[in-house]
Formats: structure tokens, sequence, C-alpha cells
């Protein structure tokens, strides 16, 4: 309860969604995540793709699952803007590396790459807003 209280009094811009949303939208990409970065690795581990192209899905994996610790436990929004960062540049280094093997995983990123675009903007705009 702290913690939403915490976010709650961060200064966020007009165009931020309201909390609910955020977990509705994660549910339905983690699913998403989930199914093509699967294949991703089933791929790796029939040999089908050099193992080398899942080194950005597993930073990408790294870097999403650090967000919420960063910005909610630590309630760091600097260290979050840089995650957050880290998370959107993983994604398109990943996507690029399939796109030659498997595009469909390619192209299933698009929703993902649309929704942590968003959340990087927002991100960085509360990070400007609250810097302390």
């Amino acid at each position: 309860m702290q913690t939403y209280d915490w976010y709650q009094q961060l200064i966020k811009p007009s165009w931020a969604p309201p909390s609910w949303v955020f977990g509705s939208v994660w549910k339905v990409l983690y699913i998403v995540i989930a199914i093509s970065f699967g294949a991703v690795f089933i791929m790796a581990g029939e040999k089908k793709i050099p193992w080398i192209v899942t080194v950005p899905f597993v930073l990408n994996l790294l870097f999403n699952f650090s967000f919420t610790p960063l910005q909610f436990v630590l309630r760091s929004n600097v260290l979050a803007a840089i995650d957050i960062v880290l998370v959107l540049t993983t994604l398109l280094w990943a996507m690029y590396a399939i796109y030659p093997h498997a595009r469909w995983i390619a192209f299933a990123q698009v929703p993902y790459l649309l929704w942590v675009t968003f959340a990087t903007a927002l991100q960085l705009t509360i990070t400007y807003f609250n810097f302390r």
C-alpha cells in the first residue's frame, strides 16, 4: 500500500493512463512474450538459429523484470528510466536479430514495442517531473 501511495503522489503527465491499465496490458503482452521468446529459445536449442541470437532476448527479459523492483521497491525513477531505455533498446535489437530467421517472432513484438515506447516516454517524463 505504501508503494501505491508513493506512486500516486508522483507528478505525472496528463496523458498518463490510470494504474489499472498497466496490469491489463502487461497480462496480454506477457502471453505474447512467453510464446515468441519461448520459440526463440526452442529454435536455439534445436540449433535452428545460433545461440547468439538469444542474447538480446535474455537481456530484454532481465531488464523487463528489473523494472518493477527498481521503480517500486527502490523507488528510483532514475534507475527505472535507465532500465526502460534498456528494455526498449534490447527489444529493438532482438527484433533485428530474429528477423532473418523467424519474421513472425519479430512482427509479434510490435505490440510490445509500441507499449514499451509509450512506457519509455512516460517514465522519462515522470523522472523529469520528479527529479530531486
